[in-house]
């Protein structure tokens, strides 16, 4: 759909999301107080729609703006389920940072976390992020099978005798082999909300929520405790590629419920009875892509209907159904 009918019908639609931005400096990441914040479409980059500033927390207020209907993201839909919105943030003393393509869900709020380079630090031009597609709308590969346990013999030791929760993981932004991709440090829980925004909408119910974030975490911890990529000789923990691993965007927004998820499961992940290595749990969109793991348009449809006193076996129904 062309960016001016797509931006019509969501002005039109009468269905909202919010969005608050928190702007912090790259240096400690101290809250940046008055950073002026200017939103636009990221189809119509010169028209402003709000102008707002930062508080003495660097965060804005929340904000309303116009988003498709619920059911683009509520079941698989041609409609782009989400708006995109450009996000300019400027302060005094430092680079100004251009976020094209904060995706805006209905009934959801976005948290766009925004970092500022100190001035007296670069002398590099204005940072532009560009967030791509999310993974249910956009065209990626599809996952190269592997095993759910991993061999734990073939490659010599294992560093650890136990499953740990990293502080931080090391994320590569393309193919191992890519060498020209950047490798970025990611505090554990901020690549979680990431993951799990880039690859479900949430818009989806609580109980697939935590279902998806919970194989996230698996197969992220499989990739830590196993250690794969570095007894293969990379300096990374994971990759971003979806033929790999799982989608990671530099930048991106997270939504307000999935961060209230990740944080209180975090800790926690799926495991086999007498493995000790968190499974490594594969899976895809189950519409364009089949595979033997989770299927997570189905997590959403066996999510459909469940309240939170049955969160925890609607749960362990949408992680295990499908296999």
């Amino acid at each position: 759909m062309p960016q001016n009918i797509l931006h019509s019908a969501q002005s039109g639609s009468g269905y909202t999301g919010k969005l608050q931005i928190d702007v912090t400096s790259s240096l400690g990441l101290i809250p940046i107080q008055d950073a002026t914040v200017t939103i636009s479409y990221t189809g119509i980059p010169d028209v402003t729609i709000e102008k707002i500033t930062t508080d003495s927390s660097g965060q804005t207020e929340t904000i309303d703006l116009p988003a498709p209907p619920p059911e683009y993201s509520l079941t698989p839909v041609e409609q782009q389920p989400y708006s995109e919105y450009n996000v300019q943030v400027e302060a005094p003393g430092y680079e100004p940072v251009m976020i094209s393509g904060t995706e805006i869900l209905p009934g959801v709020t976005a948290m766009q976390p925004v970092q500022l380079t100190p001035l007296e630090t670069t002398r590099e031009s204005d940072e532009v992020i560009t967030i791509p597609d999310h993974t249910l709308y956009g065209d990626y590969p599809p996952k190269i099978p592997e095993d759910e346990i991993k061999p734990m013999d073939e490659s010599g030791e294992i560093v650890l005798s136990r499953v740990v929760i990293p502080e931080f993981v090391v994320v590569h932004d393309g193919v191992p082999d890519d060498y020209t991709a950047r490798n970025y440090y990611v505090r554990y829980r901020d690549y979680i909300k990431n993951v799990v925004s880039s690859e479900i909408y949430a818009t989806w119910p609580d109980s697939t929520i935590y279902a998806n974030t919970l194989v996230i975490m698996s197969f992220t911890l499989n990739r830590v405790y196993t250690e794969w990529y570095r007894n293969k000789g990379y300096n990374f923990t994971i990759t971003s590629s979806t033929a790999y691993d799982q989608k990671w965007m530099p930048g991106r927004n997270y939504y307000e419920n999935i961060d209230r998820v990740v944080d209180s499961v975090f800790a926690n992940y799926l495991s086999r009875p007498g493995v000790r290595q968190p499974i490594f749990t594969a899976y895809c969109d189950g519409r364009r892509v089949s595979c033997d793991g989770l299927s997570q348009w189905g997590s959403k449809y066996l999510g459909d209907g469940c309240d939170i006193i049955g969160l925890n076996a609607a749960t362990r129904k949408s992680v295990f159904e499908f296999r």
